[in-house]
């Protein structure tokens, strides 16, 4: 094991999308990470890439042998999470009153979409709807247009999986200090939220308007936003700041005086028309030739299988291939205690022995584990 995170011991109860994520990060930074699968779970897929580095115990969690196997686990490790509704964990007999009272210095990380309180607490939902309610996706997309789905990286991975991370790693920290644990409610429409804070302040501050399309970093600044090439492909331009704008205009060949009236959004949708024509012009080959690396604020838009190629992320082995599939890195770099993927992709229950003797379970333990149907 190497990484930040090495020595520490956290119990994942398997689930999907973002919580195998955060786990996933807590592996990778060196964590001894245990999941608890339920029996007959099958996993170890190599494509599951967020399974890489953990180890995984299969229970049958209607026993009650394995419920206090559960527990005994869980007297060893410094946090657990958990990603399922408010209760299923307190109707498992493994809710924070038990398990804090066993052991008073675990860090108890729960992460749901409406936390673990408020009216919609017990509703089913989706990233989709976490970022609905925060104005996230209300910000997003033209007008005239309804707006656009977005991958789930804001609701479920940004205010999601790295919330979560990043509370249990800073109640980690207290705990070191004060000898108490805590439970930590993860909400992704909180943590969607969260991620709003600089629109919400530009909203307060009078410079964001409610329109869409319709601001410098939505898409409706001529000099914030994507445009097509000549062979097809698309190109991201972000050339803000004075010097990096006359510099596109430089590259581009934008002679044109209008163009000198970059913050005058009345002419944005004619200045929109005009660079969309010019960079129309170019392959998106050409336009990385005059562009990439300088000071324009530009970038090639590239497909998942054009990403792992390209010359920037390859000199940072942004990528990397295991057992024939393409996956992103460990992020992010530690100058001394270097992350890494510690191991493959863990079937369900395939550590059962191993895993939990080295938790401290004794040979004879587990053999009545497995004799009684539990593990």
């Amino acid at each position: 094991m190497s990484g930040p995170l090495t020595g520490v011991k956290i119990v994942e109860f398997a689930g999907i999308g973002p919580g195998p994520f955060c786990g996933m990060l807590f592996a990778d930074m060196g964590a001894d990470l245990v999941r608890v699968d339920r029996k007959g779970t099958k996993g170890g897929a190599k494509t599951d890439v967020a399974s890489r580095g953990k180890r995984s115990v299969a229970f049958d969690l209607k026993n009650p042998a394995a419920i206090e196997a559960v527990l005994k686990l869980l007297d060893g490790a410094d946090a657990l999470i958990e990603g399922f509704r408010p209760g299923v964990m307190e109707r498992l007999g493994l809710g924070p009153d038990v398990v804090l009272k066993r052991n008073p210095k675990l860090v108890y990380g729960r992460m749901t979409g409406w936390g673990q309180t408020g009216t919609l607490a017990q509703a089913a939902g989706h990233d989709l709807n976490y970022i609905s309610i925060t104005g996230a996706v209300g910000s997003m997309g033209k007008q005239g247009e309804k707006p656009p789905i977005p991958l789930n990286l804001v609701g479920d991975f940004g205010g999601g999986a790295l919330y979560l991370a990043m509370g249990v790693c800073a109640a980690l920290v207290e705990a070191g200090k004060s000898g108490k644990g805590q439970v930590i409610d993860v909400a992704m429409s909180d943590g969607a939220a969260s991620l709003m804070t600089m629109f919400y302040s530009m909203r307060a501050s009078g410079v964001w308007s409610e329109k869409r399309y319709d601001n410098m970093l939505d898409g409706g600044a001529p000099f914030y936003d994507t445009y097509e090439t000549s062979d097809g492909k698309y190109v991201g331009l972000g050339s803000i700041e004075p010097q990096f704008y006359a510099l596109l205009r430089e590259k581009a060949g934008l002679t044109d005086p209008e163009f000198d009236h970059q913050h005058d959004k009345s002419k944005w949708p004619s200045l929109k028309t005009k660079l969309a024509a010019v960079i129309k012009t170019k392959t998106r080959d050409e336009w990385d030739a005059l562009m990439l690396g300088t000071d324009v604020c530009y970038a090639p838009i590239l497909s998942l299988d054009e990403a792992p190629n390209h010359a920037h992320n390859k000199s940072r082995d942004t990528f990397l291939t295991i057992d024939g599939v393409v996956q992103p890195a460990p992020a992010p770099r530690f100058s001394r205690t270097v992350s890494k993927v510690a191991g493959g992709i863990p079937a369900g229950g395939e550590h059962n022995e191993a895993a939990l003797k080295d938790w401290g379970f004794s040979a004879d333990e587990v053999a009545s584990l497995q004799k009684s149907g539990a593990l």
